[in-house]
């Protein structure tokens, strides 16, 4: 099969689409014949891994897990001796976290990881654009309580995570929503659940007067300390990032004992229940892909130099099969 490789830590050049072994599903593994999957921020963490807990995880000075991907859309083309839930012929969706391999024409995934049939109202594109931003996301927002805390600021609405953490604080009962975004996207943000929009190429997010309940950033670029004026009393800052001198763990044990407004850090996680509330979620048309750019396989390197600008829109989709 075909697959993009990578052998070293690098820029997007690294990546080279190879001849490799197509798997073959253990007993109670499924094998995906993958019709999409995505290029996201864990794929550029671990081809690039600044963070140093990313080179303890994959290998300090060469990468041990050589594919990367974590999202996928598919059709299952062959199943173990044990698996039960899923047959051969049944279109998929789901995501690989940790484990990647995604970014091939096939893999293997057990029946009890982050898989689920697909949404009956989606394309495989679509499919394979929803799962890690919608991950991530939920672990924010499903920590908080929109009865008590009603106001919500996400920054970085258009990306992945943020666009996932718009339509899952609208799903949750959030009161009023306040996004952060650029001129271009200001009406897609609003069909998505934003009750206010703040132009980032016009006005610093930072530097309002409003407060509000819940800070989130969904791009990682602002600071606790930059934000806490905006946060009320007893207010929760989150953000995707570690933040400088990875700050928001320290901040996320701390702050909750010495502080009136408190840093929190979830760990993401995954779980087959999360992508089958997903699929429920969309369809019953409380949640849809946000999609920027396609490209094929073979433009993996050109998927990933856009995906990594910072810039994109939702997400950056690779199709495997055209």
């Amino acid at each position: 099969m075909k697959a993009s490789i990578y052998n070293q830590y690098g820029p997007p050049s690294v990546l080279q689409i190879k001849e490799v072994t197509k798997p073959t599903p253990k007993d109670n593994e499924v094998l995906v014949k993958i019709h999409a999957t995505t290029v996201n921020r864990t794929d550029i963490a671990f081809r690039k891994p600044d963070h140093f807990i990313n080179r303890l995880f994959n290998g300090l000075l060469k990468p041990k897990i050589q594919i990367l991907g974590t999202e996928f859309a598919g059709e299952i083309e062959a199943i173990g001796n044990h698996v039960k839930t899923f047959k051969v012929g049944d279109q998929v969706f789901g995501i690989n976290t940790m484990a990647f391999g995604t970014h091939a024409e096939y893999i293997c995934i057990p029946e009890h990881k982050s898989i689920a049939h697909k949404p009956n109202n989606m394309t495989f594109m679509e499919a394979a654009a929803v799962c890690e931003g919608f991950i991530f996301a939920n672990n924010y927002v499903k920590c908080i309580d929109f009865k008590t805390s009603p106001e919500i600021l996400i920054n970085g609405a258009t990306g992945s995570i943020g666009s996932a953490a718009l339509q899952l604080a609208k799903y949750y009962g959030a009161k009023h929503i306040t996004a952060v975004c650029n001129t271009k996207n200001i009406e897609l943000i609003k069909t998505l659940g934003a009750n206010e929009v703040i132009d980032y190429t016009k006005n610093d997010f930072t530097q309002i007067t409003q407060q509000f309940n819940v800070v989130l950033d969904a791009v990682g670029k602002s600071t606790f300390f930059k934000c806490k004026h905006l946060l009320i009393k007893d207010g929760v800052y989150f953000s995707s990032e570690l933040g400088p001198y990875s700050q928001n763990i320290f901040l996320a044990l701390f702050t909750p004992i010495f502080r009136k407004r408190k840093v929190k850090f979830p760990i993401p996680t995954d779980s087959k229940k999360d992508i089958e509330f997903l699929k429920d979620m969309i369809e019953s048309g409380k949640y849809k892909a946000v999609i920027d750019r396609t490209y094929p396989l073979s433009q993996i390197v050109e998927a990933t130099t856009y995906a990594e600008t910072g810039e994109k829109t939702g997400n950056v989709v690779i199709r495997i099969i055209d």
